[in-house]
């Protein structure tokens, strides 16, 4: 086998991600080597490869479904939004500067199509297929002339295309047909088949449905997909809940000892990384929701301030919003506060921003001696450590520099009394030292909480990758999926009028 597939949606979070992690889980059992990309990539949760790239957090979790090593070639180009208008361009894994909308889909998008070519030709060099995903949908017209993730990689690497609609959203016949119809003829050209995720129901109901797509399109539905419960993916665009909804949809486990932990993470604007809180809601009896008001702390063991692209304005919401009052009282009360990165900033005592908010000298919460500067550079890294007498590791992507002026150290950051802070993301993946945090924010919350000795954080993703493997080799046509990798777009598929303007 040698080729490749673009997974394409009907729209944003119609399960792109997912289905593209399911197909490499998929096709690696098989025995082939596959890498995942996405040339284009915009969101705010990111991870650091081990050559201190920043890529796309969803492309990392990809490469682990494929059981290969994350790099920059698999998302050369990723978008962290820093407001409504503007993002921050990371390219081949560092930042090159911000930038507006307007200007990027000017003129630079287009400019950097050429680097994201060259990297999917080196991973077609190096694997036997190549599994891309998407962005939006690529029935953008407005953005057609300058896509460099859609239908311009397809058309660029002659790959089949595959797009995958949401029906529990209602409305996913009129997606596929409108989509298809919206494409140009050379783009059409490649549109070789559907997917509908999160069915739920008797899928022989569906079939005159997908029988009249086909007459109207020429086009089959390769799967039907059913909804699943609690997956528990990382997200690349946004949260997958509602404010104030249960982190996922994960089923909480009974505790191990007498009381469950309750913890409340603060919904800061332009929350980066909200993926660290996972491995706290995969443990029996720990209950995380996020909170946006200070009556939600009340009742938390534990408050979690996380990252944020926007360190100075999460500060102005928390202080709006009366949580940074909240979290001085519990300081005061001896009650846990975690800060992870931008979180650990606000919980400081001054920030000077010339680089993000560009706001200058802030004063922030206080509630632990250290004092930040931003500076230009990006630190990314993927220390390793101990803290609580436990092996721990974790990645940073951070530009504030943090001067600590007291406190017992922790992880690069530091403690007092049952307020804690670090800059590392992902250290609650670790095992043991998650076990020990949490049996300290116990102990200071007066809670009879156990943490289950045995819960494998890397063992329960790899559960979740293979239930995505599954669900492409149970309910996809694999033998069609396989042969549209392998050969291409079948020829003489119909046009679908009107076509794009």
């Amino acid at each position: 086998m040698s080729g490749g597939l673009l997974v394409a949606g009907t729209t944003s979070d119609a399960g792109k991600s997912v289905v593209t992690a399911g197909i490499c889980r998929w096709l690696v059992r098989q025995g082939v080597k596959v890498a995942p990309f996405k040339g284009q990539n915009m969101s705010l949760n990111s991870f650091v490869t081990r050559e201190g790239a920043e890529i796309g957090r969803a492309q990392a979790m990809q490469a682990q479904a494929a059981r290969v090593e994350p790099t920059a070639l698999m998302n050369p180009v990723l978008l962290k939004p820093g407001g409504d208008r503007s993002s921050q361009v990371v390219l081949m894994g560092r930042p090159v500067g911000e930038m507006s909308a307007r200007g990027y889909h000017g003129g630079r998008q287009q400019a950097l199509f050429g680097t994201v070519l060259e990297c999917l030709q080196e991973l077609r060099a190096t694997y036997d297929a190549v599994i891309c995903e998407g962005a939006g949908s690529p029935a953008e017209i407005n953005l057609r002339r300058t896509d460099i993730v859609n239908m311009g990689i397809a058309r660029a690497a002659g790959f089949p295309v595959v797009v995958v609609g949401d029906i529990d959203r209602g409305g996913v016949f009129a997606q596929f047909f409108g989509t298809t119809a919206l494409l140009a003829p050379e783009d059409q050209a490649l549109v070789s088949g559907y997917l509908v995720n999160k069915f739920r129901g008797d899928v022989s109901l569906l079939e005159p449905g997908l029988d009249m797509l086909y007459g109207l399109t020429g086009r089959r539905t390769l799967g039907v997909l059913p909804y699943a419960h609690g997956l528990g993916i990382d997200e690349e665009d946004g949260l997958r809940v509602s404010l104030r909804g249960a982190v996922r949809e994960s089923v909480v486990a009974p505790p191990v000892g007498e009381d469950v932990l309750r913890v409340a993470v603060c919904a800061v604007p332009l929350m980066s990384n909200f993926t660290d809180v996972d491995a706290l809601a995969a443990e029996p009896g720990v209950v995380v929701r996020f909170v946006d008001r200070p009556e939600e702390l009340a009742d938390a063991d534990l408050v979690v301030v996380p990252g944020t692209r926007g360190t100075v304005r999460a500060l102005a919401w928390l202080r709006e919003r009366g949580l940074a009052g909240a979290l001085a009282r519990r300081a005061a009360e001896g009650r846990p506060v975690l800060g992870i990165c931008g979180g650990f900033q606000v919980l400081g005592e001054h920030i000077e921003d010339d680089v993000e908010s560009r706001a200058g000298a802030v004063e922030a919460l206080g509630l632990l001696p250290v004092r930040v500067r931003f500076a230009p550079e990006k630190t990314l890294a993927r220390p390793v450590g101990e803290a609580l007498g436990e092996a721990v590791e974790g990645y940073e992507i951070h530009h504030g520099v943090a001067d600590v002026r007291g406190g017992e150290p922790f992880l690069d950051g530091c403690r007092v009394g049952a307020v804690w802070g670090t800059h590392w993301h992902g250290s609650l993946e670790s095992d043991a030292f998650r076990r020990a945090f949490l049996r300290e924010v116990a102990a200071a919350a007066g809670r009879r909480f156990v943490p289950a000795p045995d819960t494998s954080f890397g063992a329960l993703r790899e559960e979740q990758l293979d239930r995505l493997g599954d669900l492409i080799e149970e309910h996809a046509d694999t033998d069609a999926l396989w042969k549209l990798i392998e050969s291409g777009p079948p020829g003489g598929l119909p046009f679908v009028p009107p076509g794009a303007p």
